[in-house]
């Protein structure tokens, strides 16, 4: 096969599957494929480690781009890399891991966080950079490394992300893009590390496994043994970055100041275009660099999301399908049933961060049944991300004719067109449903060909495969239901630091 004019590979390394995308040059999907790849959990004997080998994801990055590029008929002009964000993957000089990757999912350092967080080197840090931490960020994961293992990071060349270990081991380039490299060790200027930063969390003597930034992102030549790999000829260009979330904004479309995206996946995603940092209030969330001077992604990344859905479904023995049904079945308001989905095991971290959070079902009575609870669930979904995108800066329009930018949604969730339409009429504004397949594949092929030089029409690559537009009078009646969720939340948050009341405590302890 030859190259193929205007055909570009968009590759996305994600937690649990890498994905490859040949698109051709209006955006269309000529070849898609996938492989899934494993997370080991509690390795070693350290209590809440995930582990990811990054020897298995280029193997299984190799057989994707094979199939992929054996489908579409074509070699690839481009080959554009996104994946996920946060955790720590250290390497050496060859690109070769030192360690298993630990995983944005990695819980090991939660310990040192709260250290962090009664000291307030937490809450300096977001004053700095504007990213909230949690246990699975890179700050954390390298200062426990650095404590705990400190002989594998004198043998390290780089502790960074995903995308770039890929990117090296395929172009024995180093190098980092501006959005992972922003948080959490960013100056805010979305083009250096903090002097500060890196005094605060005590790994100064660490800056060296910082990798070289380069914006808007990094670009090199495939070399022998990433051609090897992946099947393609040596010398094509590479690209590394943005990671997954800003990668879907920019597949997504998203341009001005005020546009958003809404990922509704295993978590939530909300994102929201703005044109400077916003550090002061409850740290949560974080903001990443677009690449672009005063552009940036203003990010709350919810532990919540269609995670929450499957369990209520599989607790209740229902199917996917069953989605549709019972949000055709109960009215608006779940007959009065009421959720907070905070479901996750590691609590919250946006639109506020409380390792402790947890569920709570409220109005359930003996007329309740499984399409309310069911109901109930996919609204308080639509009401957290609401929350996110208010702690973001883009509340919802007082009118639905009042201008506030453009809210792309994308994500698994988006298969059902009746759940869309709640977030719609809660979030008061039509959804724009991204254009597929890979959203964030679609991204980074777009940000790799800006960098190239090349010019795609990204208003034809990015537009919506559909609209869901919002209902006025549905909205109205959300509007009180959204108070109601913000007033459970208030009432709910003093209980988790402790679930039980002091008394019930106090005979506990005297029973024992």
């Amino acid at each position: 096969m030859s190259p193929a004019g205007g055909v570009r590979l968009g590759i996305d390394v994600g937690t649990s599957v890498v994905k490859a995308v040949a698109f051709d040059s209006d955006g269309g999907a000529l070849a898609v494929g996938g492989c899934p790849l494993e997370l080991t959990h509690d390795g070693g004997g350290v209590t809440g480690a995930v582990e990811q080998d990054l020897e298995q994801v280029l193997t299984r990055l190799g057989e994707v781009v094979h199939g992929v590029v054996a489908e579409a008929g074509v070699t690839p002009e481009l080959i554009a890399l996104t994946g996920q964000g946060d955790g720590c993957w250290v390497t050496d000089a060859e690109y070769r891991t030192v360690r298993p990757a630990l995983s944005w999912l990695d819980g090991r350092a939660a310990g040192l966080l709260d250290e962090w967080t009664a000291s307030g080197v937490a809450e300096q840090i977001y004053r700095v950079n504007g990213s909230a931490l949690f246990p699975g960020a890179p700050a954390p994961l390298l200062a426990w490394l650095d404590r705990h293992e400190p002989a594998v990071l004198d043998r390290a060349e780089t502790a960074g992300y995903c995308k770039d270990a890929v990117f090296g081991r395929l172009t024995r380039v180093r190098a980092t893009d501006p959005s992972d490299s922003s948080m959490p060790f960013g100056d805010g200027t979305g083009t250096g590390y903090s002097d500060e930063v890196l005094s605060l969390t005590g790994l100064t003597h660490r800056r060296e496994l910082l990798a070289p930034i380069v914006g808007p992102v990094p670009v090199a030549e495939l070399t022998d043994a990433g051609a090897q790999l992946l099947g393609l000829p040596a010398g094509l260009p590479v690209s590394s970055g943005p990671f997954d979330f800003p990668a879907c904004g920019f597949g997504g479309g998203l341009s001005g100041v005020g546009d958003a995206l809404l990922i509704v996946g295993t978590t939530l995603g909300c994102l929201v275009h703005v044109d400077r940092l916003h550090t002061s209030g409850e740290p949560a969330g974080f903001h990443v660099a677009t690449g672009v001077p005063d552009r940036w992604l203003r990010a709350m990344p919810a532990m919540v999301g269609t995670a929450s859905l499957d369990w209520l479904l599989r607790t209740l023995g229902l199917g996917v399908g069953a989605v549709q049904e019972a949000l055709g079945s109960s009215p608006p308001g779940a007959r009065g049933v009421a959720v907070l989905p905070y479901l996750a095991t590691a609590g919250e971290r946006a639109p506020f961060v409380d390792p402790r959070a947890s569920g709570q079902l409220t109005g359930v009575r003996m007329t309740t049944d499984r399409h309310d609870l069911v109901r109930a669930m996919c609204e308080g979904l639509a009401f957290a991300a609401r929350h996110c995108f208010e702690a973001a800066g883009r509340p919802a329009p007082s009118s639905p004719d009042q201008a506030v930018g453009r809210m792309v949604v994308c994500g698994g969730g988006t298969r059902s067109r009746a759940w869309m339409s709640v977030f719609a009429d809660v979030l008061g504004v039509p959804l724009e449903l991204a254009r597929t397949p890979e959203v964030g594949a679609r991204g980074a092929v777009l940000v790799a060909a800006g960098a190239r030089g090349i010019e795609l029409d990204t208003a034809a690559w990015t537009a919506p495969d559909a609209v869901v537009e919002p209902d006025p009078r549905q909205h109205e009646r959300y509007e009180d239901g959204y108070r109601r969720y913000l007033a459970q939340l208030a009432a709910a948050r003093p209980l988790w630091s402790d679930p039980r009341p002091a008394e019930l405590t106090t005979i506990s302890g005297a029973a024992g």
